[in-house]
């Protein structure tokens, strides 16, 4: 008799108290999952069942051989479940939506990656800093950027990485006005606005928020990030902004000390897309490069 003769048969028998309701769940009849029975317990030189006209039960033995069991068949169908996994290939449409500067510089770059290694995939995407409906407007997927709100909804999120906030300034600025030290002393400075009128810090453990004025106003962070390259003023943007331009010193972090707590990259997407293999691996994919 094969090690595995007759499990299914035990633990579908155990569950159902019945040989018939066995039999019928397995698509088998019910003298073979008697005869599967018999077998195992002559196998086993133990009885695993109480057998009446009216009724089947476990017995002592049989409850014990049965929790091992019911592991058993649960790990087959795990490993199963793991190799149907690797064998499923995104493909089909996929609709996404990212904020404009993050999603051409950062995530188009890897969704072409993605699309190249898995060509029956066909993807959609638009970059805007709307923050669009994603069950309404269809969209499978969408990155947000920082803290996430009330609007999500019942959307599923998952965090592909972070962003850090620098306030930084040119050397020609710097030389010109002097470096700020304290929170206080930007009042004195050319802050550039963008979308917010106000900037986020950290000061003793506690966020604060800063009031900022400037003579620069700008929906755009390329717009404001031109604007500090040529010592116009001090400018409070992302990490994937300014960091080749620190690196290369055309920029110099100020007020570092004052630095807020990194915020999140996400992923977001309705429930009813999170078993789409082309929705998690891409979701895998974004996390294994941003992260």
């Amino acid at each position: 008799m094969n090690a595995w003769d007759g499990i299914s048969e035990f633990v579908a028998v155990t569950e159902r108290k019945s040989f018939t309701a066995a039999a019928k769940q397995l698509g088998i009849s019910v003298a073979q999952v008697s005869r599967q029975i018999t077998a195992l317990e002559e196998k086993l030189g133990v009885q695993l069942f109480y057998r009446t006209t009216r009724k089947v039960s476990a017995t002592e033995a049989g409850l014990v051989y049965y929790q091992h069991c019911r592991q058993l068949l649960d790990g087959l169908q795990d490993a199963e479940r793991a190799i149907g996994t690797l064998t499923q290939v995104p493909r089909g449409k996929l609709k996404l939506t990212a904020p404009t500067t993050y999603g051409e510089t950062v995530i188009a770059p890897l969704v072409n990656d993605f699309v190249a290694r898995y060509p029956e995939l066909e993807v959609q995407c638009r970059f805007t800093n709307q923050k669009l409906d994603l069950v309404l407007e269809g969209y499978d997927m969408a990155i947000r950027l920082g803290r996430l709100d009330g609007t999500t909804g019942s959307l599923m999120s998952q965090q592909l990485s972070t962003r850090r906030l620098h306030v930084c300034a040119s050397p020609a600025y710097l030389s010109k006005r002097g470096e700020p030290h304290s929170l206080s002393e930007l009042a004195r400075h050319n802050c550039l606005v963008g979308t917010l009128d106000y900037w986020r810090f950290e000061e003793d453990g506690r966020e604060r928020t800063i009031r900022i004025h400037g003579s620069i106003h700008a929906n755009s962070g390329q717009a404001l990030l031109d604007a500090a390259l040529k010592g116009i003023g001090i400018v409070q943007l992302p990490d994937y902004y300014v960091d080749p331009w620190i690196a290369s010193g055309d920029l110099i972090p100020v007020l570092s000390k004052f630095q807020p707590t990194d915020e999140g990259i996400w992923a977001l997407y309705p429930t009813n897309r999170h078993l789409s293999p082309k929705i998690r691996m891409l979701v895998e994919h974004l996390g294994r490069y941003l992260g």
